[in-house]
C-alpha cells in the first residue's frame, strides 16, 4: 500500500538543519555534516546521476529503501530555496540545478503563488498555497500506487499534526549543532501515536524507523 513517508537525519541534540540558512549554507551553518554518512553511499551517487560508486552496506540499504518507489515529493519553501517573501522573479529553480535528484513531481508549500515549471529527468515543481492537506492530496493523486516523500522541518511537523504521515526513518548522527531547526518542535504530545518498528546500526549512523498512527 502506498505510504506518505520521510527519511531525515538529525544531530545528537535533535537538529535537522543548522542555523542561518543562506545560499552559501543551504542546510544552515554546520548542517552539511549531518549528511556525511549519506554522501558516501552508493544509493546517493545513483540518485544524483554519478554512477554506483560508493559504500554498500546497512546504511546504503536504508537510504535505498527510503528513495525507492517514490511518486511525488512534498517540501517546504525553505527546502526549495533561501528566498523569503514575495518571489522577486521566477529565476530561482531550487538548489539542485537543471536536473534535480527527485525525478518526479515536487509540491512546494508557500504563501506566495508561483507558476509550476518542469526540469530535466521527470522533475516538475508545483507551488501550493492552500496548505499541507491540499499539497499531500495532490501529491498522492499524482503518485498513484507509489509513495509520497515529505521533507523539511516545518512541513514534516504540519504533516504529522494533520495525521498524514505514515512512516518516518530518523537517522541520528553523533554530532552536536547547538541550534537550528528541530525535527519535532511545535507538536502537541498527542499529535501522533508512534511505534518503533526497526533499528539499524550503520557504521556512522543509527537508523530508527517509526510508524505513525
Amino acid at each position: 500500500m502506498p505510504k506518505v513517508k520521510a527519511q531525515i537525519t538529525i544531530s545528537l541534540d535533535g537538529y535537522m538543519a543548522g542555523p542561518n540558512q543562506s545560499a552559501e549554507n543551504p542546510l544552515g551553518e554546520g548542517g552539511e555534516a549531518l549528511h556525511e554518512w549519506a554522501f558516501k553511499q552508493a544509493a546517493f551517487s545513483e540518485m544524483h546521476g554519478r554512477g554506483n560508486e560508493g559504500e554498500r552496506g546497512l546504511s546504503d540499504d536504508v537510504l535505498r529503501t527510503a528513495l525507492e518507489n517514490l511518486g511525488a515529493v512534498v517540501m517546504g519553501r525553505n527546502m526549495f530555496g533561501p528566498i523569503r517573501g514575495e518571489w522577486p522573479d521566477e529565476e530561482w529553480k531550487g538548489w539542485w540545478g537543471d536536473d534535480p535528484p527527485f525525478h518526479c513531481p515536487v509540491y512546494v508549500l508557500t504563501h506566495h503563488p508561483r507558476d509550476a515549471f518542469e526540469l530535466e529527468g521527470g522533475n516538475s515543481f508545483h507551488f501550493v498555497t492552500e496548505g499541507i492537506e491540499v499539497a499531500i492530496a495532490a501529491a498522492k493523486e499524482e503518485a498513484a500506487e507509489r509513495d509520497v516523500a515529505v521533507g523539511g522541518a516545518s512541513t514534516l511537523q504540519q504533516t504529522i499534526a494533520a495525521g498524514l504521515l505514515d512512516e518516518i526513518v530518523v537517522t541520528q548522527v553523533p554530532i552536536l549543532l547547538g541550534s537550528g531547526e528541530r525535527l519535532f518542535d511545535h507538536l502537541a504530545a498527542d499529535a501522533a501515536e508512534v511505534e518503533l518498528t526497526d533499528v539499524v546500526r550503520g557504521a556512522e549512523a543509527l537508523h530508527l524507523t517509526y510508524r505513525l498512527g
